[in-house]
């Protein structure tokens, strides 16, 4: 006889369903389908999250090979077709935190979910602590865990071995403990998303995530709530929302819109990049260099809600960064801009040498 499924509701109104003692849904206050779970015994038969924009994506329960990744799960669209894979989890009690090999490719918000997922299924296990054993310790990766699980170390000791990481076969845990800490997620309208656990821990904006401390996007204690807005050097450069402490919108400001007055437009001189990119290289790990920097156009203009953009062809540095650090002189602008750069040089120098380990270095 199958049991009859238990509700539980959370502190901000999630609800979670259980049947036969396993988690099998996760729904928003509303009642829409946020995570979905089907078993076979202690075996994880499909795992299916939705994103921002109510985009799913599912992972199999079953394992394939992967030459990076070794024993590794597919992952699908809602309509079968393939997008990447994740290294293996034992899903009845996940003691890893898993590799994905294109997280780029999944729709916003999937991967958030998936890592939530995995939190919520170990803490239900009483696993006290995950440690991630894969080849691509990110900076993206250690921002993203930090919705989901609490931190035992830093940001430089995750991303230390990023390069030495690549090649293939089991590898050793990185030494650092992720406690498992499942977050909520509401839709407040407006573009925004609530990220919460006791209060609002980050709101993602037009996609965009802003976090306390963040050094660019950023949520700032304002009266009884918060203020997000786009941070260059130590003043705001553009409000965009006002929201209460748990995340509800007060107000709401447009993206800001770079106009095409002075820098907008203009290329930055070959002696100023050569100077950037020996700031950037000394900020990577070796093997990783700038170099994929050298070739592109770096560009002042609109880099939406970042401090750069890099849109293939070109790379943007937002014109905010000038206008608020130049009068405060070149050296700090300077390393303000090679701290904008230096993710996607990392992105773009992790990338290329993941397209030669896959085999398409020719």
């Amino acid at each position: 006889m199958t049991a009859s499924p238990g509700t539980t509701t959370l502190r901000h109104g999630t609800i979670l369903v259980e049947r036969d003692g396993r988690w099998c849904e996760r729904r928003d206050r509303a009642g829409a389908l946020q995570t979905e779970l089907s078993w076979r015994g202690d075996a994880l038969a499909r795992l299916t999250v939705w994103g921002h924009r109510g985009d799913a994506v599912m992972v199999d329960g079953a394992r394939v090979a992967h030459p990076v990744l070794g024993e590794a799960h597919p992952i699908t669209t809602g309509d079968h077709a393939p997008l990447a894979v994740m290294s293996a989890v034992r899903w009845a009690a996940p003691t890893t935190i898993p590799a994905i090999d294109r997280p780029a490719a999944l729709p916003p918000g999937t991967g958030a979910m998936l890592l939530d997922a995995i939190a919520r299924l170990a803490a239900s296990a009483g696993v006290a602590a995950l440690r991630y054993a894969g080849p691509y310790p990110t900076a993206a990766l250690w921002q993203s865990l930090g919705a989901s699980f609490t931190r035992g170390g830093d940001e430089a000791a995750f991303t230390a071995d990023a390069a030495t990481r690549w090649r293939g076969g089991a590898l050793p845990p990185i030494p650092i403990d992720f406690g498992p800490a499942p977050h909520e997620r509401i839709d407040r309208g407006h573009g925004v998303i609530a990220v919460l656990r006791d209060g609002l821990e980050r709101a993602v904006i037009d996609g965009a995530s802003f976090e306390p401390g963040a050094s660019v996007r950023r949520l700032m204690p304002v009266d009884d709530g918060w203020r997000a807005a786009l941070v260059f050097g130590d003043a705001p450069w553009a409000e965009v929302a006002r929201l209460s402490v748990d995340g509800e919108v007060r107000s709401r400001t447009a993206s800001p819109v770079v106009d095409d007055a002075a820098p907008a437009g203009a290329v930055l001189p070959a002696p100023l990049v050569a100077a950037l990119l020996e700031l950037i290289a000394d900020a990577l790990p070796a093997p990783l260099s700038a170099d994929a920097l050298a070739t592109v156009p770096i560009v002042w203009g609109d880099a939406g809600l970042a401090a750069a953009a890099d849109r293939g062809d070109r790379v943007i540095l937002h014109v905010g960064l000038w206008h608020s650090l130049a009068p405060h002189g070149l050296a700090r602008l300077a390393l303000a801009l090679a701290e904008a750069l230096t993710p996607i040089a990392r992105h773009r120098a992790i990338a290329a040498l993941a397209h030669t380990l896959d085999g398409g270095g020719g």
